[in-house]
């Protein structure tokens, strides 16, 4: 195991903060009659939820192989992408390093904790300059590096992952969102071996749950800790929490949606190659392609005449869009469309 202080890392007044809990969560029984949080006494969701998601943590830990200690639940990913960086950095003092292009959430609340936001540029295949990497890290101190992979617009996975985690002395989080579409293995098998990892993954994606909104962090017991101090007592709702505990006792369902997706991959993989207005689809890990066209402004405004809502991701990445899997009626229509579009 790589030896790391986390607490040199930690902002001092959260290493001296006293987490709220609620008094549910210390107490081992379950009270018929619970008057101790002002609720009212009728309604089918009458009661706050559990704020500590108990039955989930455990469900998630043996799913992951992991401990329920080593796991925090927030409202979506975003929530926890805000809490680590409350935790870790110190507002208008302190960094994080975020690849260019990436998911731009990690710069935004970034920002809105007053840190600065330090860019990775990547080459044009997307990957990482590892020498730019170690040069910006040895130059400036940087608390968290945000990796995501496979990485949101491009689609593809970061590679070497346990070079960034030897060579960074700082927090290193893999965002995991589209990892159920990928071969590669999961962060998660790394965690014993490096405390300053920290790996994100989601229900909104390969689970179809986006509207439920749960995001998961996966660390060490110390950082999870940490997370948990700063975050809201009841972040996650009940409905949703019920939800989550329901589809994940369907065996099946993430292997039948993963399964239907790949397909419509594949299927939109080949119907690209007939398509005249498109330049280039690049590699992808994810459940969308980023798509460099010509004439990109006139095909994504083609597509929004004829109500298909994509992502233009130009001038940050010139002439791309960015399309996610839909079902077959969907991509059948975009492809329809786009075969139309004379280049």
């Amino acid at each position: 195991m790589k030896e790391f202080n986390i607490n040199t890392l930690v902002r001092t007044n959260i290493l001296q903060l006293q987490p709220y809990i609620s008094f549910r969560d210390h107490n081992e029984f379950n009270a018929p009659v619970m008057l101790d949080a002002n609720e009212c006494p009728f309604g089918e969701f009458n009661r706050y939820p559990d704020s500590s998601q108990k039955k989930l943590k455990n469900k998630l830990a043996e799913m992951k192989g992991v401990s329920p200690e080593q796991i925090a639940v927030g409202n979506g990913s975003d929530e926890l992408i805000d809490l680590i960086i409350k935790v870790f950095c110190e507002p208008k003092k302190d960094a994080i390093l975020m690849m260019n292009p990436s998911f731009a959430m990690y710069g935004f609340y970034a920002a809105v904790n007053e840190n600065e936001v330090l860019k990775l540029d990547l080459d044009e295949n997307f990957e990482i300059i590892k020498d730019d990497f170690l040069k910006i890290t040895q130059e400036r101190k940087i608390k968290i590096f945000f990796l995501c992979s496979p990485n949101n617009p491009t689609g593809n996975s970061v590679q070497d992952i346990e070079f960034f985690l030897q060579n960074f002395d700082g927090i290193v989080v893999i965002d995991e969102a589209y990892i159920e579409f990928s071969d590669n293995r999961s962060g998660i098998e790394l965690l014993d071996q490096y405390p300053n990892l920290i790996v994100l993954q989601t229900f909104s994606k390969a689970w179809g749950t986006a509207g439920a909104r749960v995001g998961m962090a996966y660390a060490s017991e110390q950082i999870i800790r940490l997370v948990n101090t700063v975050k809201a007592p009841y972040n996650v709702n009940s409905l949703s929490q019920e939800l989550i505990l329901k589809i994940l006792d369907d065996k099946n369902k993430l292997k039948e949606n993963v399964e239907r997706i790949l397909e419509e991959r594949s299927w939109l993989e080949e119907q690209f190659k007939e398509i005249e207005c498109i330049v280039k689809v690049f590699p992808t890990d994810a459940n969308f392609f980023l798509i460099k066209m010509n004439h990109v402004e006139d095909v994504y405004q083609k597509m929004l005449q004829e109500e298909i809502l994509t992502s233009k991701r130009a001038p940050a990445i010139p002439d791309c869009i960015r399309i996610n899997i839909g079902n077959r009626e969907e991509n059948e229509k975009l492809v329809n469309i786009l075969k139309g579009i004379q280049s």
